[in-house]
């Protein structure tokens, strides 16, 4: 009984859909037309959950005619021993509408695949998992009415 393995195939279609549907929540959340080095704090309201501890900043690396790089990270209220904040990197195309994230905790670039195993444990769809992530992150935004200050 001969076992074939798959290769994996990035599914352009799906990962297109994310980062035009990242673009628009993006937009609608945030102001896009923000100065380099300009940064906000994002307050979700209601923290009900023991999860959470903590803000969201929101910072300008980057603003061009067609492009916008922004930061995102999460900043905890309490430290807690070997965990890590949260942080990626997200790029606006603004001529076509799309938004994608860059990079993410300790990737710096993401590749589209990766072969599977590897060294760093990598999925083989990682760039598409943090990019569902970050629509995750701005539907729940969206959902409990995150503040934005300047």
């Amino acid at each position: 009984m001969d076992s074939v393995v798959k290769k994996y195939r990035v599914d352009l279609n799906k990962l297109m859909q994310v980062y035009s549907a990242n673009y628009l929540l993006f937009c609608r959340m945030f102001p896009t037309e923000m100065e380099p080095g300009e940064q906000l704090r994002l307050r979700p309201s209601g923290q009900s959950s023991p999860v959470f501890t903590g803000d969201f900043e929101l910072k300008c690396c980057e603003q061009t005619r067609y492009t916008s790089v922004f930061a995102i990270c999460q900043r905890y209220r309490h430290a807690l021993p070997g965990l890590k904040e949260p942080h990626m990197v997200v790029k606006l195309y603004h001529d076509a509408s799309l938004a994608e994230v860059c990079s993410s905790q300790q990737i710096s670039k993401l590749k589209p695949r990766y072969d599977y195993p590897n060294h760093q444990m990598y999925q083989q769809d990682e760039k598409q998992q943090v990019n569902l992530f970050l629509y995750d992150w701005l539907h729940y935004c969206l959902k409990h009415r995150v503040a934005v200050d300047a």
